[in-house]
C-alpha cells in the first residue's frame, strides 16, 4: 500500500493505533463501572418483588380507605413507579389520576389474562419473560412490572391482584447516552488526532521533502544546491550536516574537475597519440593525435591483417576497436603483462609505439599505447646512412678513375702524345666533377646553417629568362631538343633576390631536364604572374618531355642524393644528386616554394614561386 510506503502514513498509523489503544482501555474501564454502578434490570425486578410484597399487604390492609391507594402512588412516583389493582373480573381500579403516558396502561400492556389466572392462583410474576413486546409496540417507554396477590383484610382470600410497575428508562438510557458520548468523543479524538498527527507531520517531512529535492539536484549536477536551516533540532542538524556535506562534495567535485582538465590539457598538449584499451580491445580513451589515428586506421582495409579474419568479423570491425596492426602487440601485453617497445610500418610512416599495461588489484583491466610518428627521423636516419653511401660512391668513382689513369701516366702506359693527352682530360674532367661535388655540398651545408652569403637586389625576370634561355639553347640544340621561352608582355620583377642563386636554380633544372629529355623533343621554359600566400608572386615553370617520375618518388626528390632511377653510376657529364637539394634551400631563402608534377612517360613540370616583395 502507498500510505505504509510514506513516513506520514507511518507515523499517522502509529499514532492512531496508540490512540485506539487509549480509548479501548478508557472503554473497558468506563464500561466496567457501568456495569457495576447502575442497577441492572434483574436486580430492578427484584426490588419491584419486595416493594410489590409490601405494597399489596398495605393495600390489603387498607382496603377500606379510597385515598390510600393515591398516596401509595404519590410516594412511587418519586421512583417512576405506580400501582393499580385488578379484580378476578379482570376490572382495573385504584389506578393514579395523573395524567401522562402512564394514565393509558392497563394490565393488559404488562401481563395476559393466563398470567392473571396464575397470580389469582397465588403466584407473584414479573413481566422479564413475556409481554415486553407488547410494550414495546405501544410506547417509547420501557417498563418493568410485577403481579401480586392481593388478599383480603383476614389476609385468607384472594381478591384480585396488585399490578406495580417502574420506567426503566433512567438505566438504560443512561447506559446508551454514555456509549453515544463515548463513541463522539472517540471519533473526535480520532478527527483531531490526525489533524494535529498530520500538521505536525508536515513540519517533519517538509524538510525532509527538502534534502530530497536537494539531494536529487546534487545526483543532476547542481553542487552549489543547499538546504533551509529552519529549526534548531535534530532536523536541523541533519539540514547543516547536509549543507557541509554538500560544500565538501563540491570541493571535491572541483578539485576532480580541475585534475581531469589539466590532465586532459597534458593529453591534448602532447604530441605523441596517447590511446587507452580495455581488455577487449575497445578504446576508451584518446587525445586528440590518438583519436585521429584510430579513426584513420579504422578506415584503412587491412589486407594483411583480416586475412584470417571471416566477413562476419570484418563487417563488426568498429571504429573504437584496436587497429588491426596494434592488435598483436596489445595481445603480447595483456598475455604477458609486460611492457613492449617497436615500430610499426603503416603506409609510408614509420610510428614509434610503446604500449603499457594497466592494473587493477593486480588483474591487467587495459593496455595504455603511446605512438609518435617518426617517419622524419627514420626518414633522416635513412638518408643519413644513404648521403654517406652516396658521398662515398660519388668520391670513390673519381678517386679510382684518378688513381688509375694517374698510375698508367706514372708507368708511362701511354704510348703516344695523343692518348697521355686523353688520359690526362680524364684526370682533369674527374677533378672538376669532385671540385663541383665538393662544392654543391659546402653549398648546401651553408644553406642549411643559414650562413651562406646572398647578394639581393632588384631582378628583371624577363631579362633574367631570356638570358637562361640563350645559355642553354645551343646545349639542348646540340642534342636535337628544342627549347623554347613563353614571357607575358608584361614586366615581371622581383624586388629583393639573388640574381646568381636564381641562376643556379635555373642551372640546376634545365640540366636535369636536358640530361632526361630524348633527342627530338621539348623543353618550355615559362613564366607569368601569380598570388602566393596572399601576396603577388612570380610563378616560373619548366616542363620537359622526358621518362618522368614515378609517383612514388616524387615527394623524395628534393632530398639530397635522392635517385628516382635508382642508378648510382653517372657519366662525365652526369649531376652530383644534390641539385634539387640546393633548388629547395635557393628558393626556400627566398621565401618561396618549389613543386613537381610527373608521370611516367609524360614528362616533367617543375614550378618555382617566388614572391615580388618578400619582406
Amino acid at each position: 500500500m502507498f500510505i505504509l510506503k510514506s513516513i506520514v502514513g507511518k507515523l499517522w498509523l502509529t499514532i492512531i493505533g496508540l490512540v485506539a489503544v487509549i480509548l479501548m482501555v478508557l472503554g473497558l474501564f468506563l464500561f466496567q463501572y457501568l456495569q457495576t454502578s447502575f442497577p441492572k434490570s434483574q436486580d430492578q425486578i427484584e426490588s419491584l418483588h419486595k416493594l410489590g410484597s409490601k405494597v399489596a399487604d398495605g393495600i390489603s390492609v387498607h382496603s377500606e380507605d379510597n385515598h390510600y391507594i393515591t398516596m401509595v402512588n404519590d410516594l412511587l412516583s418519586a421512583q417512576e413507579a405506580t400501582v393499580f389493582i385488578v379484580d378476578k373480573q379482570f376490572k382495573q381500579s385504584g389506578f393514579f389520576a395523573e395524567a401522562g403516558s402512564m394514565a393509558d396502561l392497563h394490565y393488559d400492556d404488562f401481563f395476559s389474562k393466563q398470567d392473571m389466572q396464575k397470580v389469582f392462583a397465588g403466584q407473584i410474576i414479573d413481566n422479564q419473560v413475556v409481554g415486553k413486546g407488547g410494550i414495546k409496540q405501544r410506547t417509547n417507554n420501557l417498563y418493568s412490572a410485577v403481579a401480586v396477590p392481593l388478599k383480603d383484610a383476614s389476609q385468607q382470600t384472594i381478591i384480585g391482584a396488585a399490578v406495580l410497575f417502574q420506567s426503566t428508562q433512567s438505566v438504560e438510557e443512561t447506559q446508551a447516552y454514555v456509549m453515544r458520548l463515548f463513541a463522539y468523543v472517540s471519533l473526535a479524538g480520532f478527527l483531531m488526532t490526525t489533524f494535529f498527527a498530520f500538521f505536525l507531520l508536515t513540519k517533519i517531512t517538509q524538510p525532509l521533502q527538502q534534502l530530497k529535492k536537494a539531494a536529487d539536484l546534487i545526483s543532476h549536477g547542481e553542487y552549489g544546491t543547499r538546504v533551509p536551516i529552519s529549526s534548531d533540532d535534530e532536523i536541523g542538524e541533519l539540514s547543516k550536516t547536509f549543507n557541509r556535506m554538500g560544500e565538501e562534495l563540491s570541493d571535491t567535485i572541483k578539485a576532480l574537475n580541475h585534475e581531469k582538465e589539466h590532465l586532459s590539457s597534458v593529453l591534448r598538449s602532447m604530441a605523441d597519440a596517447v590511446i587507452t584499451f580495455d581488455a577487449d580491445g575497445q578504446v576508451i580513451l584518446t587525445n586528440p593525435q590518438g583519436y585521429k589515428i584510430v579513426r584513420d586506421w579504422g578506415q584503412i582495409q587491412w589486407k594483411d591483417f583480416d586475412s584470417e579474419k571471416d566477413a562476419e568479423t570484418e563487417q563488426n570491425m568498429h571504429i573504437d576497436m584496436i587497429p588491426p596492426p596494434v592488435r598483436p602487440l596489445f595481445e603480447e601485453v595483456i598475455n604477458g603483462a609486460n611492457e613492449i617497445t617497436s615500430k610499426l610500418h603503416v603506409r609510408n610512416e614509420v610510428w614509434s609505439i610503446v604500449m603499457a599495461p594497466l592494473y587493477s588489484r593486480e588483474v591487467v583491466r587495459g593496455v595504455v599505447a603511446v605512438m609518435r610518428d617518426v617517419s622524419e627521423e627514420f626518414m633522416l636516419d635513412k638518408l643519413r646512412k644513404d648521403f654517406v653511401a652516396n658521398v662515398s660512391h660519388e668520391l670513390r668513382t673519381p678517386l679510382s678513375m684518378l688513381q688509375g689513369y694517374s698510375e698508367a701516366l706514372v708507368d708511362d702506359i701511354a704510348s703516344s702524345p695523343e692518348e697521355r693527352k686523353e688520359l690526362a682530360q680524364v684526370i682533369h674532367d674527374e677533378s672538376l666533377r669532385m671540385g663541383r661535388l665538393v662544392r654543391d655540398l659546402l653549398d648546401l651545408a651553408r644553406m642549411e646553417t643559414g650562413n651562406m652569403e646572398m647578394h639581393f637586389r632588384e631582378v628583371d625576370l624577363n631579362s633574367f629568362i631570356r638570358r637562361i634561355h640563350r645559355k642553354f639553347a645551343v646545349l639542348s640544340k646540340e642534342r636535337g631538343i628544342t627549347m623554347t621561352a613563353v614571357l607575358p608582355e608584361e614586366e615581371l620583377l622581383l624586388a629583393h633576390a639573388d640574381e646568381d642563386r636564381l641562376e643556379q636554380v635555373m642551372t640546376n633544372l634545365l640540366d636535369n631536364a636536358i640530361r632526361h629529355t630524348p633527342p627530338q623533343a621539348q623543353i618550355q621554359i615559362r613564366a607569368s604572374k601569380h598570388l602566393y600566400e596572399g601576396r603577388d608572386a612570380v610563378l616560373m615553370e619548366i616542363t620537359d618531355q622526358g621518362q618522368g617520375i614515378p609517383a612514388g618518388d616524387l615527394p623524395y626528390i628534393f632530398e639530397r642524393f635522392y635517385k628516382a632511377d635508382k642508378a648510382r653510376t653517372r657519366g662525365t657529364s652526369g649531376g652530383t644528386g644534390l641539385g634539387l637539394s640546393i633548388v629547395k634551400s635557393i628558393v626556400e631563402a627566398h621565401k618561396g616554394s618549389v613543386q613537381a608534377k610527373s608521370a611516367v612517360g609524360q614528362g616533367t613540370t617543375f614550378s618555382v614561386i617566388l614572391p615580388c616583395n618578400p619582406q
